[in-house]
């Protein structure tokens, strides 16, 4: 049985003939925290997304958990991926059940997600008047209804304020310790230093670099000089 959840071999994707994710080799080991690293527009994002299946893959395969990617694979994987996408006008318990109902899951599982993240005590509040924090923690309450193997979340701590980053940091901790897989996308270095087992590092659509995480080493020092290598 393999150690890893995910694997890709020589994943690619182009547009239009351009190259925008060029042959990478993902490993990322069940129950971790992998700390995707890349500057804007490395291919972080669109790497995501084929794993996720909002993106066909131009070439490479997909392994989950020891097998090649299949559709049915999604109703183990949770994605916050840019924005979360919600109804401004319901309250979460009410987009909680929205989904419930298109995913035909027990509504049973909306105080459990609730409670998760913190969103229990906002029953009468609509989404649309949340702080940025809570937006996110309502999008990741709506990736975890399903109770996922794999969560992707990409760029999370985009626009949230310290106490918010501490808030975000602290639940993927615990989610990690119910036994969940995360990929956690960001180009803010001290984020993924605090909170990542796993990193990998893309520029420019490559993979440049993907090892354990060294918690005594300089992270900025080490990215600065892989992208400029």
């Amino acid at each position: 049985m393999s150690e890893y959840f995910l694997e890709t071999k020589n994943l690619t994707k182009k547009f239009k003939g351009q190259i925008a994710v060029n042959s990478i080799n993902l490993k990322i080991r069940k129950a971790s925290i992998y700390g995707f690293l890349g500057p804007n527009g490395a291919g972080k994002s669109t790497t995501l997304k084929m794993i996720t299946g909002l993106l066909y893959k131009s070439g490479g395969e997909i392994f989950i958990d020891g097998h090649k990617w299949r559709r049915s694979d999604l109703k183990d994987i949770g994605a916050l991926i840019e924005s979360p996408a919600f109804y401004g006008n319901l309250t979460a318990r009410e987009n909680l059940k929205v989904h419930t109902k298109l995913l035909n899951i027990k509504e049973s599982k909306i105080d459990e997600v609730l409670n998760i993240v913190d969103l229990k005590d906002t029953e009468r509040k609509r989404a649309g008047q949340f702080s940025l924090g809570m937006k996110q923690r309502l999008g990741i309450a709506i990736a975890l209804l399903n109770d996922p193997k794999l969560l992707i979340l990409d760029e999370p701590t985009n626009g949230l304020d310290p106490i918010g980053i501490e808030d975000l940091r602290s639940l993927i901790k615990s989610l990690k310790n119910k036994g969940i897989t995360i990929i956690f996308s960001s180009h803010i270095l001290s984020e993924v230093h605090e909170v990542a087992e796993d990193i990998g590092i893309i520029y420019k659509g490559k993979l440049k670099y993907q090892n354990k995480i060294n918690k005594n080493e300089d992270l900025e020092k080490l990215f600065m000089d892989i992208i400029t290598r």
